[in-house]
């Protein structure tokens, strides 16, 4: 038995995952909350767009998960051993930059920096940058519009640049102390290496093509006159930063010799490229070419891959179209929603003041409803809109309510939302050629929530799978580390085998109910409406929506 290490690296947590890369199983896991702030997150009370994460509760995290998932592994797996891992992959969110000095440390490393929310990592919610986006579209769809074509002709405060141009701006003291910055997708796999210099880290293509406007046709990242016309300190960043970006079939390093003696783990052993959560949940879904990967958990990403030897156009709105960010030798796509478990728990546990209990009682409730029963449409905006208007700056909203409206018919509501921006994400792409045959979904509210699943495919009308494994992201990360690791180490030879072998599917199939569709039909033209018009697509007149809200929940 030969095995594999995924390390994933979500918002609030990191866990470790351990699996047979013969595809017979998993073997153990852990979960490890990281200790600062708010739930792991840095906040501010003066700044609500304000979302940083300590560098410092990764590493720890990370130690912590990893000797926990080897000893549970030890004490329940018979014939595991830890010599017989022969590799190690790492997903985290993103855009998740840090500044770092010329060693490779965290600036936050250091006391001077240790309570600078501007020296931490930049969470991938973080919106503090919502001006310097919009100006970074401004300009590149005047001076470089090949650039913003290619993430949806809207650059977002999720970002790459927009976010370091900003520390610029509010802290350029942090800006002008940080040598380099690096993604933590990036990051993390070059600390386990031992890397020291920031030039010498190996960047992945999904980071860089995704949020930093990075691709080999114009010569990697953005040329120096352009990132000049943001400032001429990001223009000199440049130098500093890299100029080649790799995919999933690269190693990034392997694990040194201090880092193998802190985690009970051969040293040398490969380093798989690190990527997003959510496009190595891809992979671990199963993801091809005509699937369409929803893993649902804070926020909701959506990726799909198209082969590279085609064109793929230009889709307005999405999140990018990158060679190599999912899978090598196809293009990844990915589009998402800033918010749905999140905007879940906003509203059960800080709204309702309920706990996980409350979640299963409004869920149970709100099952019992009937589509368009409540008079309530919502639009899923309380963190931004990231696809298809890529937008931080709009807000949420709950439209229909009377004096008889009860928490459970607006916790319904919301989960409607979120299928209703599904909805266009999923038109947005279909749009323009990029095929969906099946959709496959992952995530802990996928495996958990039934109502939810049975909504998305009635708003839909399209059948909704689930994943097998209940931690995708982090087994794509270990089937990327078996692929790396290669077939005559106990690994596999390519990604096709691999995925074969250790993905598969719940038996459970959500299929769209016919009558539950076309009432959501009804619904559906009205949340565009709403959508459009506060989104800024069209102005619209909303007069008669409430009354068609009321019809649709009086039955006419």
């Amino acid at each position: 038995m030969k095995f594999s290490i995924g390390l994933d690296f979500g918002t609030n947590s990191v866990r470790c995952l351990i699996v047979r890369t013969d595809g017979e199983g998993e073997v153990s896991s852990a979960v490890v909350n990281y200790p600062s702030g708010d739930q792991g997150i840095l906040l501010s009370s003066s700044d609500h767009h304000l979302a940083r994460q300590s560098p410092a509760d990764y590493l720890d995290s990370l130690t912590k998960a990893t000797v926990d998932a080897i000893a549970t592994a030890k004490e329940s797996y018979p014939g595991f051993d830890p010599a017989d891992v022969i590799g190690i992959g790492i997903d985290t969110t993103g855009s998740s930059p840090l500044p770092v000095d010329e060693k490779n440390q965290a600036l936050s490393s250091y006391s001077k920096w240790k309570d600078n929310l501007a020296a931490q990592c930049w969470l991938w919610k973080d919106h503090t940058s919502y001006e310097e986006a919009a100006r970074i579209t401004e300009i590149a769809s005047k001076e470089r519009p090949q650039y913003v074509a290619k993430c949806g002709n809207t650059y977002s405060s999720e970002w790459w640049w927009s976010k370091i141009w900003h520390c610029l701006k509010v802290a350029p003291e942090v800006f002008d102390a940080a040598y380099s910055w690096v993604e933590i997708a990036d990051w993390i796999p070059s600390q386990l290496a031992g890397v020291k210099d920031p030039k010498e880290i190996k960047r992945g293509v999904c980071a860089a093509g995704h949020k930093a406007f990075y691709a080999e046709e114009w010569g990697g990242l953005p040329d120096k006159e352009f990132l000049s016309m943001l400032d001429p300190k990001i223009a000199d960043l440049r130098d500093r930063l890299y100029s080649k970006a790799y995919d999933a079939s690269e190693v990034a390093g392997t694990l040194s010799e201090e880092w193998a003696e802190r985690l009970g783990l051969p040293a040398g052993i490969p380093l798989a490229m690190g990527e997003f959560d959510v496009h190595y949940g891809a992979i671990g879904c199963g993801v091809e070419e005509g699937t369409l990967v929803k893993v649902i958990g804070t926020s909701t990403c959506d990726c799909a891959v198209v082969k590279a030897s085609g064109d793929v156009p230009d889709v307005p709105g999405i999140c990018g179209i990158v060679r190599g960010s999912i899978l090598p030798g196809y293009f990844g796509v990915e589009a998402g929603q800033s918010a749905v478990g999140d905007l879940f728990k906003w509203w059960v546990e800080g709204v309702c003041k309920g706990n996980d209990s409350t979640h299963v009682e409004l869920t149970e409730e709100a099952a019992k409803l009937a589509p368009g029963q409540s008079g309530l449409l919502a639009l899923d905006w309380n963190n931004g809109n990231r696809t298809v208007l890529v937008d931080q700056r709009l807000t949420g909203l709950i439209l229909g309510q009377t004096l008889h409206t009860s928490r459970a018919e607006i916790y319904r509501a919301l989960i409607e939302a979120t299928a209703f921006g599904a909805r266009m994400i999923l038109e947005r792409i279909s749009e323009y050629g990029i095929p969906v045959n099946r959709i496959v979904c992952a995530g802990g509210i996928a495996e958990k929530n039934s109502m939810l699943m049975q909504i998305y495919a009635d708003i839909t009308g399209r059948e909704m799978l689930v994943s097998a494994s209940s931690q995708s992201c982090a087994l794509g990360a270990a089937i990327a580390a078996a692929v790396v690791a290669g077939e005559e180490k106990g690994g596999h030879a390519d990604f096709d085998s691999a995925q074969k072998a250790m993905t598969g599917l719940k038996p459970d199939r959500y299929q769209p109910d016919p009558e539950r569709h076309a009432q959501y039909n009804r619904l559906f033209a009205l949340y565009k409406k709403v959508h459009d018009n506060f989104g800024g697509v069209e102005a619209v007149d909303l007069a008669p929506v409430m009354k068609e809200l009321l019809d649709i929940k009086e039955g006419k």
